[in-house]
């Protein structure tokens, strides 16, 4: 049984979308003709014996997003929650305050997907490749390549070129550390609560150091990409499976027009029927992008 985690963190987030996202919360903005958020659950919804997909962030319900789940549970047939947190958490502290949700009914291993990521989603790869990697509970980065300059920009990943284990990971380095970057997917299995209860406890003894504040919040805000994958790294615990399939961010609403075009070459073998046809009497297209 395997679980799927939507990281969509909340509204502070995606102001590099504005004026755009005052209208739509940028996970359903519409990338591809279909909301963002789509393609990750449909990538998920694929892979064999996923139960269940949930959503995690700090967005307020809404009748918008409240639509756009049960349309989704009702075409693709998979159950999917949302899970609001009561702050923002971080990529580790928001999986990690609902940990007994995800863990319910005892997967054997769960993905974790940034909702601002564009990619093939290569997730059935994963699976076979932790298979074939590491020990049981081994956790799993989806990496790929990028130039010296752009790499940089993202969490870099030394490994262990004959058995993929990362040696060292740096998130945004101030110098050149590695051409693989931190593609924001993630095969993990439970035994990744441990590591984040660890650093959870530490925070708390940190907190009783320090006056008084909102300590319950402070110790949970971690952050998977410095205070977990930093730690693990050169410990065999950790590995990245490096695609050659297409991957991007997306932070604006320039480089959502970049990802529609990466879905839309996808589309001639994935969703022929969202492709517009040139037959004769057919629709014409027109696109004004406002710099």
């Amino acid at each position: 049984m395997l679980k799927a985690v939507i990281l969509i963190g909340g509204p502070q987030k995606g102001t590099r979308f504005r004026p755009l996202s005052f209208e739509v919360p940028k996970p359903l903005f519409p990338v591809a003709g279909v909301p963002m958020l789509q393609h990750h659950i449909e990538a998920c919804a694929k892979v064999p014996n996923m139960k269940e997909i949930l959503l995690i962030g700090f967005y307020q319900p809404n009748e918008e997003l409240t639509r756009f789940l049960f349309n989704a549970q009702q075409e693709f047939k998979i159950s999917i929650r949302y899970l609001q947190e009561y702050a923002a958490l971080g990529t580790g502290g928001g999986i990690y305050h609902f940990r007994d949700q995800i863990v319910s009914g005892s997967p054997e291993a769960f993905f974790v997907l940034n909702a601002d990521v564009c990619s093939a989603f290569p997730l059935a790869e994963m699976l076979s490749f932790q298979k074939e990697h590491g020990e049981p509970n081994s956790l799993v980065i989806l990496g790929t390549t990028a130039n010296r300059k752009q790499s940089m920009n993202y969490g870099c990943i030394v490994e262990n070129e004959e058995t993929h284990e990362v040696l060292h990971y740096v998130e945004k380095p101030s110098t050149f550390v590695s051409d693989i970057i931190n593609c924001g997917i993630y095969l993990f299995t439970p035994d990744i609560f441990q590591h984040i209860g660890a650093v959870f406890q530490k925070n708390q003894q940190d907190m009783l150091l320090e006056e008084p504040t909102n300590g319950w919040h402070r110790a949970e805000a971690i952050r998977l990409e410095q205070d977990i994958f930093t730690a693990l790294a050169a410990q065999g615990k950790l590995y990245v499976y490096k695609t050659l399939s297409f991957w991007s961010q997306i932070k604006s609403a320039g480089s959502a027009i970049y990802a529609s075009r990466l879905y839309l070459n996808q589309y001639h073998t994935t969703h022929p029927e969202r492709l517009a046809s040139n037959k004769e009497g057919g629709c014409i297209l027109l696109f004004c992008f406002l710099c």
